[in-house]
């Protein structure tokens, strides 16, 4: 999924959703959205429903993928999905580190390298969540933090193994807080990112940042508009469907 020419725009429903709500949801975004080619527009799904994502959006300008994955192919490992399973769906992205599994289930920073290789072994994107919480922002170690979360990977699975990803910069602080982070944190945190990033990557062009943390249809575009940043990852916003077409619409005038 190169989308360096393109903005990206990823809803995430977490776990939201029901048969009778997706039927309506999708078929509505299938519609509102149908007319921003110049985007790349993903949404992220709760597995059990990724066959009707897959049903209701194929065909359409909208991709679909998941919220997480196993770091396993297959085997007795109870109540998880492994990355071959999702792409039987045609699942395109798969997020990966998000801080409310890190927070939940204590995800390592190996854990996550370990999905992250995974997903990139079976042909998806995978969408790494990288981002400091309050204490270590106030404490000036932001930086530190996602240098470790990222030097991880790269220390595991080699330079190469980010070509072709998105990293989200999402500060846990702002998750959910109706506050995103001044332009100023993400344009300085983006820029450390690629530093990271690229001078481990032959091919620069072919990594993408966006950031996520309370984005909504007001500070989309003003989001968006900040030097480095690739595009946005949404949260509650992409479950309203007029919201989500006004983030879109806006974003693809700039």
């Amino acid at each position: 999924m190169k989308t360096k020419s393109k903005k990206i725009v990823i809803g995430n429903m977490k776990m939201h959703g029901s048969l009778d709500f997706n039927e309506s949801y999708f078929k509505s975004l299938k519609q509102k959205l149908s007319l921003f080619n110049e985007l790349s527009i993903t949404l992220c799904v709760p597995y059990p429903y990724l066959f009707q994502a897959q049903k209701i959006l194929m065909g359409s300008n909208i991709h679909w993928g998941c919220q997480n994955v196993a770091k396993e192919l297959e085997g007795p490992f109870t109540g998880e999905v492994s990355a071959s399973m999702i792409k039987d769906f045609q699942c395109e992205l798969v997020i990966v580190g998000h801080s409310e599994r890190n927070t939940a289930y204590c995800e390592s920073d190996e854990n996550i390298a370990e999905k992250f290789n995974m997903i990139k072994k079976n042909n998806m994107t995978p969408l790494l969540c990288v981002g400091e919480n309050l204490i270590e922002r106030e404490a000036g170690i932001m930086e530190k933090v996602v240098s470790e979360q990222i030097k991880t990977i790269l220390d595991l699975y080699g330079q190469d193994i980010f070509k072709g990803s998105i990293i989200a910069y999402e500060p846990i602080w702002a998750i959910g807080s109706d506050s995103a982070a001044s332009p100023e944190q993400i344009e300085k945190m983006c820029e450390f990112i690629k530093q990271l990033i690229y001078s481990n990557v032959t091919d620069n062009d072919d990594v993408n940042i966006v950031y996520g943390g309370s984005v909504n249809a007001k500070n989309a575009v003003q989001l968006c508009e900040i030097n480095g940043v690739d595009g946005i990852l949404m949260g509650r916003a992409s479950l309203d469907v007029n919201e989500f077409y006004e983030i879109c619409n806006s974003i693809h005038k700039i």
